[in-house]
């Protein structure tokens, strides 16, 4: 059993996380930042409040809860939000990881192990695929640089101070169960309600991973000494464009309405092409992808299905 200390408990990633954490036996504590009306898993997990911003405040935060791991998922993701809310994307991001980072480093007596969400985002646009950790990080989006800088701060605390931190990379992830601002999300649940599909650019292309193996990645680090001090992709190998993307949705939908292109607007910049290699992953941590997209994209929709039905 570990104590662990998770951020973002209330996100995506997060919400699916705790409980799997807990049932495994971890001791887990979840920080939030208080949103009125907003709770996580009430009496199931402690929650402690705070902001990533404030440096004392975390500070004081760690050295009472004193975790002996933490995984830091908490972060505002959204690209396209990013362009214009650079300050608050930095800020929260980038300063909010060192500022826990530090916490734990300087507050924690018998600190383990710094679980880092990294995203796909840091490589940009790449000349080799498919790409690998060892690729230049080149990010073109406010998110991408402020997960590159904090990505390159525990990097630093590890060779200062061998600070056990892991760095995962995940590529792009679906199944999601209340956010519909993302593609695959947005592309089904506007299709299931019989609404023109607003989307942009088609011909991008993307290594999509399914929910469920995400949060496998997250389990498989966890306590696990192979994965410390390593950074890894967690991907399926498997590239496909936007457009061949919505066919499939549309395909296991039914859908037969209009798909409005570039109704959009475009970034600034965009990656064309994001596909990984999960060798190392698979060498090192024994992890590899177990479901494939045709099938997971079905029980997305199934999922969105019911929701959609059972709210109207």
């Amino acid at each position: 059993m570990v104590r662990i200390l998770v951020t973002g408990g209330s996100g995506f990633i997060g919400a699916e996380l705790l409980p799997k954490l807990i049932e495994l036996g971890h001791e887990v504590c979840s920080l939030e930042r208080y949103v009125t009306g907003r709770y996580v898993l009430g009496a199931r997990t402690a929650t402690v409040f705070g902001n990533l911003r404030d440096g004392f405040s975390i500070r004081k935060l760690v050295k009472d809860t004193q975790p002996e791991a933490v995984v830091h998922l908490a972060a505002i993701s959204p690209v396209a939000y990013s362009y214009d809310h650079p300050q608050e994307v930095f800020k929260v991001n980038a300063l909010g990881t060192i500022n826990l980072a530090e916490a734990c480093l300087r507050e924690v007596s018998n600190f383990k192990h710094f679980i880092y969400a990294g995203t796909s985002e840091e490589y940009g646009n790449q000349d080799k695929f498919p790409i690998t950790e060892e690729a230049e990080l080149k990010p073109n989006s406010p998110y991408a640089v402020s997960k590159v800088a904090a990505d390159k701060y525990l990097q630093y605390m590890r060779a200062a101070y061998d600070f056990p931190v892991t760095v995962l990379r995940p590529f792009n992830t679906y199944g999601r169960k209340d956010n519909t601002h993302f593609v695959v999300e947005r592309t089904i649940t506007q299709m299931l309600q019989g609404k023109a599909v607003k989307l942009g650019d088609p011909t991008p292309t993307r290594d999509f991973l399914y929910v469920n193996d995400h949060l496998d990645a997250y389990l498989t680090c966890i306590d696990n000494p192979n994965a410390m001090g390593g950074t890894f992709n967690f991907c399926t190998g498997r590239e496909i464009s936007i457009k061949e993307l919505v066919e499939l949705i549309a395909k296991l939908t039914g859908f037969a309405g209009e798909v409005q292109w570039g109704s959009i607007p475009a970034r600034p910049l965009d990656i064309r092409k994001l596909v990984g290699s999960y060798e190392k992953a698979e060498k090192v941590l024994g992890w590899q992808p177990k479901h494939p997209l045709e099938d997971d994209v079905e029980k997305t929709i199934d999922f969105w299905r019911d929701k959609i039905g059972g709210s109207g």
